[in-house]
């Protein structure tokens, strides 16, 4: 047997992206700069957060990985429906993208 570590399996199902599910944040390439003034390469990452928001429309909670900026924005709008309906469809991740059409559709029967 040989001395070299080999790096555990892979999953080839989910990758989970650092990106936000409604505003589409994702990371930025940046330098880091030393006292030195020396720079390297860094990312700044988005800060996401786990949450669970209720969907007033459909009746039902939503689970989402969203920044914080975010979450302020759903809040300062009035709730998830009233932000949803204001957003672009091509920022919206697709599984948020299918929730949009779901309140859409719910809110047009209702009229």
């Amino acid at each position: 047997m040989s001395g070299a570590m080999t790096a555990p399996p892979q999953s080839k199902g989910f990758v989970m992206s650092r990106r936000c599910d409604l505003t589409g944040k994702s990371a930025l390439v940046g330098h880091k700069v030393s006292h030195s003034n020396r720079k390297t390469k860094r990312r700044f990452l988005p800060n996401l957060v786990n949450v669970t928001l209720m969907s007033d429309a459909l009746g039902r909670s939503v689970k989402l990985r969203i920044s914080a900026n975010a979450l302020k924005s759903v809040d300062r709008r009035g709730g998830l429906d009233a932000f949803l309906l204001k957003s672009k469809d091509d920022v919206l991740a697709p599984k948020v993208r299918d929730l949009k059409r779901a309140i859409e559709k719910k809110q047009a029967a209702a009229s």
